[in-house]
């Protein structure tokens, strides 16, 4: 999208600016969960704790053992965060393990995805899309009527759907904790002309809501395995809000220039998903990057940006591999001739070789999002090991200490970047459709520097 710069970047600029809101959802602590009820909601994400599993069969507890020394890990994260205009109910599951002897190794951290397929919400969305093709139908009809000499009775119509398909509800994390009337509260509102249906919808939702609720509460832990493995305890509430970065500086150029810029998505800023990384010997920009753009919100334990850019924490191998360095011209080896070799520029590419296809269904995978340094503070904290009330300023040393190095003993990890099947597929090993799904997914882990 082409814009036009009314005027030359000015100091004062900064001071009439605001915030500019990114694609990035925060995930933050938001005090301990105490009721049981909670406990057993898969829809309510968490921060530590034991996992409230989807899948109507109990996962085997071998999914949290960790492939180093082959113990149960403790959970780091929960998160519900169903695809929109999906039947099925989604939610992921990362455990971590602490033991020293396993710290830069991979399979120290895994993540799993778990889905169940929502009946009741299915046949919503089946009602919900005949009555769209049906209106969308009588729609070009109707231009054909007023149109009938320039409509060519050949050629295809196809309705335009600006709908990201990955794209998200403002619910995820469970800020509430319905699978229905949360996970997928951003899908288009029914028309007027179907406000009984609306209701009828509210009530479906408010069963299923339900229904959710009670499944998770009788498929309770207290004979299963999972009640032995290791956690973090008390569990947080894992809530969400938006990231928002200070308004990049405007570029001193004419006032009659254009400037091309990525296209918004949502209203929102994209810009600095194209934000290229220098190839430099002297200095990790790459770190340095990550230090400023973590700064900004020190809390954060979780970014999450379904289809979007993981935030690179170092420059090390896999960050080689995410953001390769770019083909370049081969420079002149004629003395006469000579050229101005320019920085090279390093962008995402989620075509990198480190990405596998899904094993299931061999789709491509995707980035999802990443756990932050902060994240082991609050495990940490919640072990009892600091109690203190935190100031802003006292917190923000602590995460700048930890970004530099200064991990205690345990987790060692800087981020970890969890990349999910593309089609959130569903296929058992004969190729057909399932209603329960637990299936792991890949983690590429960057370590403390």
């Amino acid at each position: 999208m082409a814009s036009s710069v009314e005027e030359d970047w000015s100091d004062s600029d900064e001071e009439l600016g605001s915030e500019v809101e990114t694609s990035v959802l925060l995930g933050i602590p938001d005090g301990p969960i105490t009721s049981v009820n909670e406990l057993a909601d898969a829809a309510v994400s968490r921060i530590g704790g034991h996992s409230a599993f989807l899948p109507a069969n109990e996962p085997p507890i071998s999914s949290s053992q960790c492939k180093i020394c082959s113990f149960p890990m403790e959970l780091l994260v929960q998160m519900w965060c169903p695809f929109e205009n999906s039947p099925m109910d989604r939610a992921l599951y990362v455990w971590g393990c602490a033991n020293p002897g396993c710290q830069r190794k991979n399979g120290s951290v895994r993540a799993w995805r778990g889905l169940r397929f929502n009946e009741k919400y299915a046949a919503e969305l089946e009602a919900k899309t005949a009555r769209k093709r049906a209106q969308e139908e009588t729609k070009r009809q109707a231009e054909q009527a007023k149109q009938p000499s320039k409509t060519n009775p050949f050629s295809l119509q196809v309705s335009s759907n600006t709908n990201n398909p990955f794209g998200l509800g403002t619910q995820i994390f469970g800020d509430s904790p319905s699978p229905v009337s949360g996970a997928n509260s951003s899908i288009d509102d029914m028309e007027k002309d179907h406000s009984s249906e609306d209701e009828e919808s509210e009530t479906e939702s408010t069963t299923s809501e339900q229904s959710l609720l009670t499944a998770m509460t009788n498929t309770t832990l207290s004979e299963s395995a999972w009640t032995a493995a290791p956690a973090y305890s008390p569990p947080l509430y894992l809530s969400t809000t938006s990231e928002y970065l200070p308004p990049q500086p405007k570029p001193k150029i004419s006032s009659s220039a254009a400037v091309s810029e990525p296209a918004a998505e949502g209203g929102k800023d994209i810009s600095w998903a194209f934000e290229p990384y220098e190839n430099s010997l002297e200095v990790d920009q790459v770190f340095e990057q990550f230090t400023k753009r973590v700064g900004y919100e020190g809390e954060q334990c979780i970014r999450y940006e379904l289809h979007g850019t993981p935030l690179p924490f170092s420059s090390d191998k896999v960050f080689e591999s995410l953001f390769p360095i770019p083909n370049s011209d081969p420079l002149p080896v004629t003395k006469p001739e000579f050229k101005v070799v320019l920085p090279q520029k390093r962008t995402y590419s989620p075509t990198s070789g480190m990405l596998s296809p899904c094993p299931s269904c061999r789709g491509k995978r995707i980035f999802e999002c990443q756990l932050m340094p902060n994240l082991i503070n609050i495990l940490r904290d919640v072990e009892g090991k600091t109690t203190k009330k935190l100031t802003d300023e006292e917190r923000r040393a602590a995460v700048q200490k930890n970004l530099r190095g200064g991990f205690e003993k345990g987790m060692e990890w800087g981020t970890c970047m969890i990349f999910s099947c593309e089609n959130d597929c569903r296929i058992d090993l004969d190729g057909k459709e399932v209603k329960d799904v637990w299936r792991e997914e890949l983690v590429l882990v960057q370590w403390d520097v």
